[in-house]
């Protein structure tokens, strides 16, 4: 399977958050597009991203790091990068990894673009 991407700017309470929809599969083969979707966003000017995994079947240990490197890119312009609408099964690694820690992860889309 492959992975596809679309982005769009919502607006939110605390200002704009870009909003990634992520499905498919992020693995040592796709999870490269999903890096480049992040960077574009960061060098917009864009620093508050809120990435939609619902259509996400399946993350490997790549896909952890990119979304991790994401993280790190947005919060060195102070900015955040919100989880949300995780299926189980994805969630479960995010908890095994102790990522849950680091992720802020919304059940929604419009929860996470409402969070400050």
């Amino acid at each position: 399977m492959d992975l596809s991407l679309s982005a769009r700017v919502e607006q939110g309470p605390w200002g704009d958050r870009s909003v990634v929809e992520v499905a498919g599969e992020i693995d040592v083969y796709t999870a490269p597009k999903l890096r480049e979707q992040l960077v574009e966003i960061v060098d917009a000017g864009q620093y508050h991203i809120v990435v939609d995994m619902h259509g996400v079947e399946f993350l490997d240990s790549t896909g952890l790091g990119v979304l991790v490197g994401g993280l790190k890119r947005v919060r060195q312009h102070d900015g955040s990068l919100r989880l949300a609408r995780v299926q189980e099964r994805i969630l479960k690694i995010f908890r095994i990894t102790g990522l849950t820690k680091v992720f802020p992860i919304h059940d929604t889309v419009e929860d996470a673009v409402g969070a400050q």
